[in-house]
């Protein structure tokens, strides 16, 4: 804040533990994957100053980091992985330390228990980044293209600063931004490409459904006939739904009306297994958990689900899916909620909206070109 002080370190520089065979997961990659693994571990050991890797949603992007890390931590080095988004940090933590268990890492948030920042590994939102200077050899950006980072420079300016002058900036994404793309194109940035799942089966594509008096029935609190039809019918009512609303005063208008149709078709029991969320819900965290351990069967939301989170078997579906807010980025990423886990790689995708807008047939045709360069026709 304006008021505070502001301090750095003008002593000797840290020197942090090397670490032999740190890393404790057992996993196998795919020969994708491993491409990308390898580069990834290259490009830290070689000092290399950038690199972008372009992975599809559901590649498994967290688990190619981990030569790259257990590499880094060999050589004495200090790690930072930064994401935009706070519910992805919660979902990273566990995750790191379970195949880094004797390490220590803390993570670092908005409201997060941990203060100090002090572990060789830290996982942190963008925004705690402004906290450091030249204080990392590696620093991983986990959804480059996500809000706020692409739309604050100052996030940016935080994040070269936290890096040290001779370090590595990893960029993870599913959706580089037209910026990024100019650059592959002029060949001015190192990247990978990874185009396939882990689990080896392509990406949903969502289907389009036309909604008449749309926002009419939205204002009133009820959700548009095209949904509730394909409610009724949908393949898999087994799955879990997550429902995609453009702002909280309509997620919050529209869960009623929806536990009222999937009461009916009995596809729910009771008013507890169906909730909305938000950004600014108190109950945010508990709320997710809640639906990962498949307590919620429906969850009603924002954007701030739009990415970082998974669910091994859902539905998805857009309301008002022409709605600025959802961007191309946006679309393709709330699309990467489906069809994560092999058990269950199909799930549906809907976009339900009163009118196409050229975000929404981007966001369909970058996902069909993904699954042909995956080798799906």
């Amino acid at each position: 804040m304006e008021t505070e002080p502001l301090y750095r370190w003008n002593g000797e520089p840290a020197c942090w533990q090397k670490h032999e065979w740190a890393c404790t997961w057992e996993g196998q990659l795919t020969g994708a994957q491993s491409k990308a693994s390898e580069t990834i571990r290259d490009a830290i050991l070689q000092q290399e100053s950038s690199l972008l890797v372009w992975a599809v949603c559901g590649s498994g992007k967290t688990e190619m980091l981990f030569a790259g890390i257990e590499a880094a931590l060999r050589q004495g080095m200090r790690i930072c992985l930064a994401t935009p988004r706070v519910d992805v940090v919660r979902e990273l933590l566990p995750r790191i330390q379970e195949a880094f268990s004797t390490i220590l890492i803390q993570a670092l948030y908005g409201g997060s228990k941990e203060k100090r920042g002090t572990s060789q590994i830290i996982i942190a939102s963008t925004h705690q980044l402004l906290r450091f200077e030249h204080a990392f050899d590696v620093v991983i950006i986990d959804e480059l293209d996500a809000f706020p980072y692409h739309a604050d420079t100052s996030l940016a300016f935080a994040t070269e600063r936290a890096l040290k002058p001779s370090g590595t900036m990893i960029y993870l994404t599913a959706t580089p931004r037209r910026k990024e793309r100019r650059k592959l194109q002029w060949n001015q940035l190192k990247h990978v490409f990874v185009p396939t799942r882990y689990h080896g089966y392509p990406l949903p594509v969502p289907q389009m459904c036309m909604c008449f008096s749309l926002h009419k029935q939205l204002q009133k609190g009820t959700a548009p006939r095209a949904f509730i039809r394909w409610l009724c019918q949908r393949e898999n009512k087994q799955r879990q739904l997550l429902i995609f609303l453009p702002t909280i005063s309509l997620t919050e208008k529209v869960v009623s009306h929806i536990y009222t149709i999937l009461f009916n078709q009995k596809i729910i029991k009771d008013a507890s297994e169906i909730t909305s969320v938000h950004a600014s819900d108190p109950e945010r965290e508990r709320k997710i958990s809640q639906f990962r351990n498949k307590r919620l069967l429906v969850l009603v939301t924002t954007t701030i689900l739009e990415r970082g989170v998974t669910f091994p078997s859902v539905d998805v579906a857009i309301i008002d899916a022409g709605h600025s807010v959802f961007d191309e980025a946006a679309l393709v990423q709330i699309a990467g909620r489906a069809g994560r886990s092999a058990e269950d790689p199909d799930g549906e995708v809907v976009f339900f909206h009163d009118g196409k807008t050229n975000a929404m047939v981007r966001a369909i045709r970058l996902i069909k070109r993904m699954n042909q360069l995956g080798g799906f026709t």
